[in-house]
């Protein structure tokens, strides 16, 4: 900590030479290694949001049942009769890509600890997964971690994995993204916040002991990847599910004392991380004493201790006189605590070992006056040609069974249950439809005979590449349709924005538009942003990833019995169409699943998207969901009608028969085009009347098209069959694809052929 401060040290702790003559001029003197190492962190784009903050301002963040907005560890939302729901979005992509189990392991940890110090008592998680292309060498080792890494964690601490997305594209060959959400229960006036008020209170350290692990971890996120990037592995904290139960546990038995002031995980950054933030939100100060600390290491500096991202800690400031109360909590759930520290009044944060002071910073520049920079922004020079889309020069294939059969294959597309299989998402027994057999997961509150949640996390990339404001509008409207098909009522938003480097101008305009479509559709639809995350520098070797701003939408079940799943139930249960089959020039191409599957074509623009349109259709969905009337209910969004539907024909193997009127435009895009505010339902043919009632009552449109029944699909459009084939034949390459890029299953041949 007495190094000379030389401008190598200061490169290596991701701080520009401007910053760190910010740095000077904040605290008039040269920084010591203790104090550069905790600006680092508190100034990293993990921490900071120094090229985000400005335009996450657009986002909509207050409504009717908001308790708790964006800042605190996790958005609070009430959900009625007394309770209220805590949830969040975190990425741990980079830790990912480098040691993939650990990496995705401790994403669902962190997620799980910003829950539940709220106050609140997980009850449901899920995950959004992006991998390179299925031949890329990586891609099937990146799966597999990743998914042994979500299973390994979050099977032993108990908490149920109940659904989510995986999507491939070579786009993330050098940057595998994983985020992860939990939703916790508690009561609406018992929420807990990390605030460190109440000068001369305790500061107190409980769970896991401090090692060497996660060093630089939220400097190493806020940097694109090079060749050097295996050489961060140290970087990559270690979890313990085990212990986390035990810190979960004891910090509810807490919530229900009244001794806490506030509390805070020890996330990113750490010791240095919650302690100034804690701080910051109290207008207080701090004094810590390092060599306090709990520790399973030896010989640890201060730097190491102050910059460890070992995982399951936490960070308490208790009332004064009331520690036993908190010791006598963790030695019976066998958890390591200390009093570190004690709340001061002078607004710095004072860090002292063996009796010296070896950091002495103000609070202030550490997180509320951290840079904010407005970066330049420009529309990329790519994007016009992009989005070209000379429909007439691409065939339209020959044999359209096969082309579905071909999309069916793709693993975005395909059969997630190579991967939800792995996933416990039957503990507790609150799930009500389970991965798989719904558009959104349903989960019952704990100790509720009828009310829940229903749950959603959604992104199409590809169409946030093509037009990133309404392809980020399009994930929000997604998200919302599938809550709505499951009868599930939209409330809030948590978003993960995931780009690439922040310091080249087309990074930031597809930045600020994804922003602003965001707002966009979650002003339309009412759904404000409640919490979040940004992760930026997913880029390696100069190539970003597709923009990804994935949203995690909360919808609230009434009665979680009364729900709709994805598969035809009934042979004669009539089929129809909520909203418009196509648009007046037939269905929409641009940015699908079908041009980039069978075409190799990422093209065109997104769908236009009609947000009152949206409305109505999803109003009626949820009311014939509610209502009893709808058992099955399926949005038709990547890979169209005709996936849409084979997908309903999979579950109990059901075909159908479906007649469409003629349409203008090419066969191939009434199938496969993904025209947005679309979805289908299947109901007693004895219902028909109540259900055509509903729909008008909601001013959606509407449309019988069919019959459920047969061994095969068959779609008509006019006097012409489309697609004539057997659900068993279409099933297969949907059922085989993911385990094929892993090597299980007949795939695994062509795949090392590619």
């Amino acid at each position: 900590m007495d190094a000379r401060i030389t401008p190598e040290i200061v490169r290596q702790h991701g701080l520009t030479e401007d910053e760190y003559r910010r740095i000077v001029g904040h605290i008039g003197r040269d920084p010591n290694l203790v104090e550069l190492g905790i600006f680092s962190a508190m100034w990293s784009e993990h921490c900071s949001y120094k090229s985000s903050r400005r335009f996450l301002k657009h986002l909509p963040t207050k409504g009717p049942r908001v308790l708790q907005g964006p800042g605190e560890n996790a958005g609070v939302v009430d959900v009625g009769g007394g309770l209220a729901v805590a949830f969040k979005m975190e990425s741990h992509n980079h830790p990912s890509y480098i040691e993939p189990y650990q990496g995705a392991a401790t994403g669902v940890g962190g997620i799980l600890r910003d829950v539940f110090t709220m106050g609140a008592r997980p009850i449901a998680s899920l995950n959004s997964l992006r991998f390179g292309k299925p031949s890329h060498p990586r891609t099937a080792r990146l799966l597999e971690g990743v998914v042994a890494g979500i299973a390994g964690y979050g099977n032993c601490i108990g908490v149920p994995t109940v659904g989510g997305e995986v999507a491939f594209d070579e786009s993330y060959d050098g940057n595998c993204l994983v985020n992860a959400f939990t939703l916790g229960l508690l009561k609406s006036n018992r929420i807990f916040r990390g605030t460190a008020s109440g000068v001369g209170n305790p500061v107190i350290y409980i769970g896991a002991r401090t090692g060497r692990d996660g060093i630089h971890g939220a400097t190493m996120a806020s940097a694109e990847f090079d060749e050097e990037s295996e050489s961060k592995r140290p970087t990559v904290q270690v979890g313990d599910p085990f212990l986390e139960k035990l810190l979960l546990e004891a910090c509810l038995e807490l919530f229900k004392t009244d001794c806490l002031v506030g509390i805070q995980d020890m996330g990113a950054a750490g010791l240095t991380s919650s302690s100034v933030e804690m701080a910051s939100r109290a207008g207080s100060g701090l004094e810590l004493d390092v060599d306090a600390v709990p520790r399973r290491e030896t010989g640890m500096t201060p730097y190491e201790v102050m910059l460890s991202e070992s995982q399951e800690r936490m960070l308490l400031v208790a009332k004064k006189g009331r520690e036993r109360e908190v010791f006598e909590i963790c030695d019976k759930w066998d958890l390591a605590h200390a009093v570190i520290g004690r709340v001061t009044d002078t607004g710095k944060l004072v860090v002292k070992s063996e009796g010296r002071t070896v950091a002495k910073l103000p609070i202030a520049p550490l997180t509320d006056e951290a840079p904010s920079y407005d970066r330049p922004r420009r529309r990329p020079d790519w994007l016009d040609e992009a989005q070209k889309l000379d429909l007439p020069s691409i065939p339209e294939p020959g044999n359209l069974a096969r082309a579905l059969a071909q999309v069916l294959g793709s693993p975005t597309i395909a059969s997630k249950e190579w991967v939800y299989r792995q996933y416990d998402h039957m503990v507790r027994i609150g799930t009500a439809v389970r991965p798989g057999a719904g558009d959104a997961a349903v989960v019952r509150f704990t100790g509720q005979r009828d009310g829940g949640v229903a749950l959603s996390v959604d992104c199409n990339s590809r169409y946030c590449y093509l037009e990133p404001r309404l392809g980020a509008a399009h994930a929000v409207a997604e998200a919302a349709r599938n809550v709505s098909c499951v009868g599930g009522e939209p409330l809030a938003v948590t978003d993960c924005l995931n780009f690439g480097n922040p310091e080249r101008p087309e990074i930031m305009w597809q930045f600020e538009q994804a922003c602003l479509g965001i707002a966009d559709a979650c002003n339309a639809l009412g759904t404000p942003v409640v919490s979040g995350n940004v992760s930026l520098y997913n880029e390696t070797e100069g190539k970003g990833i597709f923009p990804t701003p994935t949203i995690g939408m909360v919808g609230l079940m009434e009665d979680c019995a009364k729900n709709a799943g994805s598969a035809f139930l009934a042979a004669g249960e009539r089929i129809a169409l909520l909203g418009r089959l196509a648009g007046p020039a037939g269905g929409h191409l641009g940015g699908s699943e079908y041009l980039q599957v069978v075409h190799g074509r990422t093209a065109g623009t997104p769908p236009p998207l009609d947000l009152d349109l949206e409305k109505k259709v999803q109003g009626a969905v949820r009311a014939l969901v509610r209502a009893g009337l709808v058992r099955t209910a399926h949005d038709t969004s990547e890979g169209g009608l005709a996936v849409a539907l084979a997908e309903m024909c999979f579950g109990r193997e059901l075909g159908c028969k479906v007649s469409l009127p003629a349409q203008p435009g090419r066969a191939d895009a009434l199938l496969f085009g993904e025209d947005a505010g679309r979805i289908l339902i299947a109901y007693p043919a004895a219902a028909a009347d109540r259900v055509a009632a509903v729909v008008r009552e909601h001013g959606a449109p509407f449309a019988d098209i069919g019959e459920v029944g047969g061994p095969s699909l068959v779609i008509e459009s006019g006097r012409r069959t489309l697609v004539d084939a057997r659900v068993a034949d279409l099933k297969n390459p949907w059922s085989s694809s993911i385990p094929g890029v892993v090597g299980e299953g007949i795939h695994q041949v062509a795949l090392e052929g590619r």
